[in-house]
């Protein structure tokens, strides 16, 4: 899953003022993910290409036992729900910012293949949706439509930024789904994951800086949120 990730982070901005901004709350939903590809360039995690390993992309997965372990997951969360208090000292804060980094370990056990693990060991479990396109690409959609609608339902302010922001993380999508496959791992794939990961953050973190939660609405609230 890839844009799916951001659903996460779109309901919880959308549900509470006091969660994390949008921008902060991209970089949880995709944490476990900068921290792969960090953890895979210094060849700590690793993985490989294996043209038809599954339906829909050659990513064989074979060692992640520090991110996508739903113990490592949990570790991540904790950690960036901790650096989310430290700055906010807001526990209602953190407390989003860690239940989104989470979400990252169950939305992947619907669609990966079974890589993914508990703590590390032998076991490994995923449902395997990436071998079932038809299923998976209207889901990721889906719970991005979603998100995205409950988002702007629950704030104001002008809707370009916004829909710029849709537009590339469905672009980006496409190009995951339909553009040339990858021939091998690397230190190349790995860095333009963390660039598609910036470039969406950054975007989201524009997104924030234009519109406030519905909950301000009153004399106060100006009509840019700080």
């Amino acid at each position: 899953m890839f844009i799916g990730h951001f659903a996460p982070a779109l309901l919880a901005r959308g549900v509470t003022d006091e969660a994390p901004r949008l921008g902060v709350l991209f970089i949880g939903a995709q944490l476990v993910d900068w921290a792969f590809f960090a953890l895979a360039i210094i060849g700590i995690e690793r993985m490989r290409v294996v043209p038809g390993i599954t339906e829909m992309n050659a990513f064989d997965l074979y060692h992640m036992p520090y991110t996508h372990s739903l113990l490592g997951t949990a570790c991540w969360a904790l950690a960036f729900a901790a650096v989310v208090w430290f700055l906010s000292r807001n526990v209602v804060a953190a407390t989003w910012g860690g239940i989104v980094v989470l979400s990252h370990w169950l939305l992947d056990l619907l669609t990966h293949r079974p890589d993914l693990t508990i703590a590390g060991g032998e076991a490994r479990y995923g449902l395997g949706l990436w071998n079932l396109p038809s299923i998976a690409m209207p889901l990721e959609i889906g719970i991005v439509l979603l998100a995205y609608w409950f988002y702007i339902s629950r704030t104001k302010g002008p809707l370009i930024p916004p829909l710029i922001l849709l537009s590339a993380m469905l672009l980006f999508q496409a190009i995951d789904w339909f553009g040339p496959q990858p021939v091998r791992s690397g230190f190349g794939l790995y860095f333009v994951g963390m660039l598609a990961f910036a470039f969406l953050t950054a975007l989201a973190f524009w997104v924030h800086s234009t519109r406030w939660h519905k909950n301000k609405v009153g004399l106060a609230v100006p009509t840019v949120r700080r």
